[in-house]
């Protein structure tokens, strides 16, 4: 087998997006195109990215540049009578302009209120080229909380495994890193062995994954930074599904190390091990609460794949999933009040959500073959993994069903996403 270890940047964005349904109850804004007053190159086109976050964020329904009236840059510029005759909620007007040298950019934008006629927010920032994307999604989380009153996800990174078809016949698969909305992906590991469950820390400064490479399942965690690795678990028989305590002090996992497929928590410092579940069934994808008092878990202690839900005081797992035969991969929201999980009743599998207390289930998605849903810090998006084209690709949907679109891979297949939390 071979390995690679490190950072390998790629040239080109790796994921696509293709929107496929926005929300009836979108906000309408405008985003002017942000005028260029820069002697230097701009790395990324400010306004353009803001307006592509709104709109796949779902609660926003962007205005066409076309059908703009005027150009504004500024708020003295800006008649509201124009943009109140388009329909228009909100107005984000702004400009860019730039040292002498041409390397240091500023930013200067404005958004309006066009009802009420006045500014909500506006902020003058300064950026190098190189970081004209990230400065654009910090710009974007600025707007969706003003308006919203929820913090933007838009600055976050996903984590996904890709697989293509290798020259010696083996897979290629790579961890890899990107941008929320798939631009600026690197690779931080590969092998010709499967990588599997990637998994932030809280701090988002580690992944912890599961691997192949030597030829059976180990958990490993990678510095993201340095590209640092350490092998947790490789014990005998199953290491899978690792998954971060909210103090980032231990894991949860499954091993099968004395015979049966059970859940563990793994101290990191002390490398100390508790075993939580003592089950004939497979007892596997626990998910922490995030006051840390509680998991839920897939298990098949009933005959079929169904979520239980367990308080690590009492240690008594407790059902909480009865329609269908196969629910699995629950992941609490992160204020603990929701589950999302796989879910089949009529021959596919799709994403669904639920009360914590297995109440009041629906699906939220309509693709076939969906799995490994993952949450978006804000709590107001689910990524996961689905088929679309016959082609494994990352799909993303609104907590409550109403947006959707697709991160399809320029190349090969990609599947296991992880949302990042809130960077530092």
């Amino acid at each position: 087998f071979w390995v690679f270890f490190g950072f390998w940047s790629q040239a080109h964005s790796e994921l696509l997006i293709e929107i496929t349904k926005g929300s009836a109850d979108a906000l309408p804004i405008a985003v002017v195109p942000f005028t260029n007053r820069a002697s230097g190159t701009l790395g990324a086109d400010v306004s353009a990215i803001i307006d592509a976050n709104l709109t796949r964020s779902g609660d926003f329904k962007t205005l066409p540049t076309r059908r703009m009236l005027s150009l504004p840059d500024s708020s003295s510029d800006v008649h509201f009578r124009d943009w109140r005759m388009l329909g228009q909620s909100f107005v984000l007007v702004g400009q860019v302009s730039s040292d002498a040298s041409g390397r240091r950019f500023h930013v200067q934008y404005e958004l309006m209120d066009v009802y009420n006629q006045k500014r909500v927010v506006g902020e003058l920032i300064s950026s190098s080229t190189t970081a004209m994307r990230k400065l654009a999604h910090r710009i974007s989380d600025k707007i969706y909380e003003a308006i919203t009153g929820v913090k933007g996800a838009f600055s976050t990174k996903i984590a996904y495994i890709t697989l293509e078809a290798g020259d010696n016949g083996k897979g290629n698969y790579r961890l890899q890193l990107a941008d929320s909305d798939g631009q600026r992906s690197q690779t931080l590991f590969r092998s010709d062995q499967p990588l599997l469950s990637p998994s932030w820390s809280n701090d988002a400064t580690r992944l912890a994954y599961v691997s192949f490479e030597t030829g059976r399942p180990a958990i490993y965690i990678q510095n993201i930074k340095t590209g640092k690795r350490k092998k947790i678990t490789g014990f005998r028989g199953l290491n899978s599904s690792p998954m971060w305590s909210p103090d980032d002090k231990k894991l949860l996992m499954t091993l099968s190390k004395d015979g049966n497929a059970e859940l563990y928590s793994f101290h990191i410092g002390s490398s100390s091990l508790d075993r939580l579940t003592n089950h004939y069934g497979i007892d596997t994808e626990a998910s922490w609460s995030r006051d840390g008092q509680k998991v839920v878990f897939t298990s098949d202690r009933s005959g079929s794949p169904q979520i239980y839900l367990m308080d690590l005081i009492d240690r008594r797992p407790q059902r909480i999933t009865f329609k269908g035969r196969y629910n699995s991969r629950p992941r609490f929201s992160y204020d603990g009040t929701k589950v999302y999980f796989v879910h089949k009743s009529t021959g596919d599998y799709h994403i669904a959500s639920m009360n914590a207390d297995g109440t009041d289930q629906f699906i939220l998605t309509d693709t076939p073959l969906d799995e490994s849903p993952s949450v978006s810090p804000n709590g107001r998006m689910i990524i996961y993994a689905t088929k679309r084209r016959g082609k494994g690709v990352l799909g993303v949907v609104a907590v409550d069903g109403d947006a959707k679109y697709f991160l399809p891979s320029s190349y090969g297949e990609v599947r296991e996403p992880a949302w990042s939390p809130y960077l530092n």
